[in-house]
């Protein structure tokens, strides 16, 4: 049974379901601390790779993996029913959207019912994956109250019809992932941690947990209250983020550089804050949240119009991109339909290999679908891997003069810092830039156009 105690001496065993962008980097955290920690994941790649202390992230070093491995601090299996070793259980799963645009809770579900069948007396299980308010109290806590709770780690289970109660048999708490993947300033550890408990003693050991790696937790007072300040977090920067996209079609219109105002208005040093348009949003917080909360506002009969309409600005970039790109290859005498387009950058965000919702991927589409033919180069992704909702076959090409020349225009999506911009202007014949980057780098020259 998980203690105060155990945590206190890190004798606590953790274990963290999902070794991703979240799971992995806690799960180091736990290890380098000095607790024993045990990863799962349905990935038996991630398994082979971690098991021979190698990264399959760009930004996580393999040298950080391997000091946990070697040690023992770390393991990893694909054996669910190891479940029952653990104290503490972390879920770090993906909480994505549907076709519809509406929460797939289809990973939340699966684990759940996963650590139903394997729930042992004592264990604490704290959900991490940014969802709607309610998840954990209305998915896991029924699913764990019913379980067949185990007494120990030889499989006992307790012979018992009466409902198992939380904060006694079992301790449930909601911490909402805060991970910014390569943020120079801020890692898993640096970033404050928000903590919420179903009952008293649930978040009194989540706190303690957290405590040990986390420079900062900060305790609320309901699950609910947590899975909510995580959504609007998220929500607050897509809807800040619309206005600038926004922003740039108006501004775009009247000739004006919105780049250029946004650092105007950044001049006031206090009740304005900086954002910056691009080709859609990307990551798996911003793009996917507000959609959560819309959803769960509609049980409600609250219609959310402001943070729809947000969404639905943020999601016409790729399209809105599209449409400049069109216009800079007519105003050169040229059609989309057979032209060649050289796609800059396939992560979400510069320097990193994360793909998750990435606007490129939405570009590449749109940009197909017109006719064109398109390629992409980014430096940290040699192939795009099919995701939930493409899978395009495409490899990573070079770019050297000859290939740059070859394309009608050059589309940057990622400003990467590893791209030579001065490069890429010398022998591109047209640049769109949809992150203001070759500016940014001194370079101003007619060839260039933003989106």
């Amino acid at each position: 049974m998980i203690t105060i105690e155990k945590i206190e001496n890190k004798t606590a065993k953790v274990g963290i379901i999902g070794l991703g962008y979240v799971g992995l980097p806690l799960g180091l955290e736990f290890a380098q601390t000095g607790f024993e920690v045990l990863g799962f994941d349905l990935d038996p790649k991630k398994i082979e790779y971690l098991s021979k202390g190698q990264s399959y992230i760009k930004h996580i070093l393999a040298e950080r993996i391997k000091s946990v491995t070697d040690n023992g601090k770390l393991k990893t299996t694909t054996d669910f029913s190891r479940l029952t070793e653990v104290d503490a259980i972390i879920i770090c799963v993906p909480t994505p959207l549907d076709e519809h645009r509406e929460p797939d809770m289809s990973y939340i579900v699966s684990t759940g019912d996963t650590i139903q069948k394997y729930l042992r007396k004592g264990q604490l299980v704290v959900l991490e994956s940014s969802t709607y308010p309610g998840t954990t109290d209305e998915i896991l806590l029924p699913k764990f109250e019913e379980a067949p709770i185990i007494q120990s780690a030889n499989y006992q289970p307790k012979v018992d019809p009466k409902p198992y109660v939380v904060g006694e048999d079992f301790f449930l708490a909601f911490s909402p992932e805060r991970e910014d993947p390569n943020n120079p300033d801020f890692n898993t550890s640096t970033i404050p941690k928000l903590v919420g408990g179903i009952t008293a003693k649930c978040l009194e050991l989540s706190v303690a947990l957290y405590n040990k790696v986390i420079v900062k937790t900060v305790p609320v007072s309901s699950a609910r209250v947590a899975e909510a300040a995580k959504i609007v977090e998220n929500t607050f920067r897509g809807i800040n983020i619309a206005l600038v996209n926004e922003l740039k079609m108006v501004f775009d219109r009247m000739g004006i550089d919105v780049w250029e105002v946004i650092e105007a208005a950044n001049s006031k040093p206090f009740g304005f804050m900086p954002f910056y348009p691009g080709p859609g949003l990307g990551g798996h917080c911003i793009p996917i949240d507000p959609f959560y909360l819309t959803w769960k506002a509609r049980e409600y009969e609250i219609n959310t119009k402001f943070i729809e309409l947000a969404g639905e600005i943020n999601t016409y970039q790729p399209f809105y991109v599209v449409e400049r790109v069109m216009h800079f290859l007519n105003m050169h005498k040229k059609a989309l339909n057979g032209s060649r387009i050289l796609i800059l950058g396939a992560a979400y965000k510069k320097n990193i290999d994360d793909m998750r919702e990435s606007p490129s991927l939405k570009l590449i589409e749109i940009l197909r679908e017109n006719g064109a033919e398109v390629d992409y180069n980014d430096p940290y992704i040699p192939v795009l891997p099919e995701t939930r909702k493409y899978n395009f076959k495409m490899k990573s090409v070079e770019l050297t003069e000859k290939n740059l020349k070859s394309y009608d225009l050059v589309l940057l999506s990622t400003n990467h810092d590893d791209y030579d911009y001065e490069f890429i202007h010398s022998n591109a014949n047209l640049i769109v830039d949809t992150r203001n980057a070759f500016k940014q780098k001194g370079i101003l020259n007619g060839k260039i156009f933003k989106a």
